[in-house]
């Protein structure tokens, strides 16, 4: 088992590093401004800092290889030599993966689980890297064109599974493979809460799950608020994700997150206060 994921639950820090990102885009496009907002996260309480350079937001247009790395590797190689967490890089593409860890990442998040590049499995296995494997369908440009599911838990469940032996058989190590259900990744309200209501069937799986509602649409159709104002639904996501099992959590909100999850962490179970 990764070190890291000894800890009882694990924060991930989300670092855009985009001009459209749904609610941080282009607020830390500068490389400084960008490095500057890692340290600040990682302070806060960040495990982990995720960066980005595509924004995989509802109908995203994507960017090339070189348009990403050019907004990535800056922020990687300088945040690699400051901070003192461990950083992940958030792409669907083998090249620009194989990038950012010679840069100083050492962490993969592929939103498409290996769909969108079929390089990506030998690329982790060769760099033996921890990687999120996330349940998506189709493209950020198309995903929410009428999502349909009959049983979401169980198509997920299973659609993940496939992702991960396609990555077993590349040769990555099972310990390194990190589960995600994808919330908000072509889902309908309906399909998030009840992969947040059925997240034990993924945590049995024996993998670590992560877990992304931080701020999303599907928090404002239930709130009616706009992005900037969706902590509180996030950190009911949070919670619900915590209860269901899942140990890392993927937020713009680190510090708020982290004390949320310490009170959480700190209630003793009904078994062990009666015990």
């Amino acid at each position: 088992m990764l070190p890291i994921l000894k800890k009882r639950y694990v924060v991930i820090g989300i670092v855009n590093v985009t001009p459209d990102s749904f609610f941080d885009g282009g607020k830390h496009a500068s490389v400084d401004a960008a490095v500057e907002h890692g340290l600040s996260l990682a302070e806060d309480g960040a495990d982990v800092l995720d960066i980005g350079g595509e924004s995989t937001r509802p109908g995203a247009r994507p960017v090339s290889a070189f348009e990403e790395k050019s907004r990535i590797l800056p922020v990687a190689s300088k945040l690699s030599k400051r901070a003192a967490v461990p950083l992940s890089i958030d792409t669907t593409k083998a090249e620009v993966a194989q990038a950012a860890l010679d840069a100083g990442a050492s962490w993969v998040n592929d939103v498409s689980a290996g769909r969108f590049d079929n390089a990506m499995p030998a690329m982790v296995a060769r760099n033996h890297c921890p990687v999120i494997l996330m349940h998506s369908r189709k493209t950020p440009e198309t995903m929410h064109n009428e999502p349909f599911y009959k049983d979401v838990v169980a198509e997920v469940k299973q659609e993940l599974l496939a992702s991960v032996d396609t990555f077993l058989a590349a040769g990555v190590d099972q310990g390194h493979i990190i589960l995600d259900p994808g919330i908000g990744f072509a889902k309908r309200v309906e399909d998030n809460l009840a992969l947040l209501s059925g997240l034990g069937a993924l945590v049995a799986l024996g993998y670590p799950v992560c877990v992304g509602v931080s701020r999303k649409s599907f928090i404002g159709r239930i709130t009616g608020r706009e992005t900037q104002d969706r902590l509180s639904g996030s950190l009911a996501g949070v919670a619900a994700a915590f209860f269901g099992g899942a140990r890392m959590f993927r937020v713009h909100d680190v510090r708020e997150t982290a004390d949320f999850l310490k009170v959480l962490d700190a209630i003793p179970k009904r078994d062990e206060a009666i015990g």
